[in-house]
């Protein structure tokens, strides 16, 4: 098991070394003079010299990029040029609202996605089965900003249940965290659906049942764990999803996270926060697939020996 983790780990540093070398390329070769932008288009030519000079844009690309990895590996992520506060304070401040609403977002979607699929996988043909497969495919279908307006004009103008926006109390995340896993939900109940109908035609879900095992046993036990092994890759790829596509669902919602500083970001061409938002996000969904690839090798031992 160790082998496979400094495996992955290895794997891992260039994934996270290549998104460093194309965001700061992206950044830095989006066109507009980010000097303009901080500074207005009627600034004098010494104020614009002087703000290239202060952040480095004078410079040419392989030194700004030399000069950002060596900032980098002392754990500087650069100074934000709208706030002027670090990076990494900026980072500190959006990042764990972000993280809270993609969790309770994969919340959602494993305690809804999972049994529903379930339900549908031992009941195929049903109508209930039918019912699940239509709510999943509208559910994949179903743009995230038309269904954030539609819960928002339902449950907080005509129902008056849950507020329109912001971020405070518990029920501030409930239209939110269902918005951004509505998709992750449909596609894990689609995903576990047909999974368990392929585990439970084996030959050994058959013997299991000619041995007289209770049906409950032979699905909990035998089949089921079986079945989630790549729905736990889904899950786990999806979470890295929502943690980086959060922006329209923020927006809706005016939800204070890494969407809204990032969007911002980019328009105002602040490029440390945009490649510090950006790593930061490439470096938790490396991480994340990192987990899920453990928790896979614990489920199923001829991962780790492949």
């Amino acid at each position: 098991m160790t082998a496979y983790f400094l495996r992955r780990i290895l794997i891992a540093l260039p994934t996270l070394l290549g998104v460093v070398v194309l965001v700061f390329l992206m950044v830095r070769l989006a066109p507009g003079d980010p000097a303009v932008l901080l500074a207005g288009e009627f600034a004098t030519p010494e104020t614009l010299e002087a703000i290239r000079a202060r952040y480095g844009l004078d410079r040419s690309l392989p030194e700004q990029f030399f000069i950002y990895m060596g900032a980098l590996l002392r754990g500087d992520l650069g100074e934000s040029a709208r706030s002027r506060r670090p990076v990494l304070e900026e980072l500190k401040t959006y990042f764990p609202n972000t993280l809270e609403l993609a969790l309770a977002a994969i919340l959602v979607a494993v305690l809804t996605g999972i049994p529903l699929g379930i339900l549908a996988a031992l009941r195929p043909g049903s109508g209930l089965d039918l019912s699940v497969m239509v709510l999943a495919l509208l559910g994949v279908s179903m743009p995230v900003f038309w269904f954030g307006l539609l819960a928002i004009l339902i449950f907080s103008v005509e129902l008056g249940w849950f507020p329109v926006a912001g971020k405070g109390t518990l029920a501030h995340l409930v239209l939110p965290a269902i918005t951004l896993g509505i998709n992750a939900t449909a596609l894990l109940a689609r995903m576990t659906r047909g999974t368990l109908l392929e585990v439970l035609s084996q030959d050994y879900i058959r013997t299991a049942r000619a041995k007289g095992l209770a049906e409950r046993v032979v699905i909990f036990k035998h089949a089921l764990r079986n079945a989630l092994i790549p729905v736990i890759t889904v899950v786990g790829l999806e979470f890295g999803t929502l943690l980086s596509g959060a922006v329209i669902t923020e927006t809706i919602f005016a939800w204070p996270g890494l969407g809204q500083l990032l969007v911002g970001s980019i328009l105002a061409r602040d490029y440390p926060v945009v490649q510090g938002a950006v790593l930061l996000v490439a470096t938790s969904f490396v991480l994340i697939n990192l987990l899920v690839d453990l928790l896979y090798a614990a489920i199923d031992p001829r991962v780790r020996y492949d």
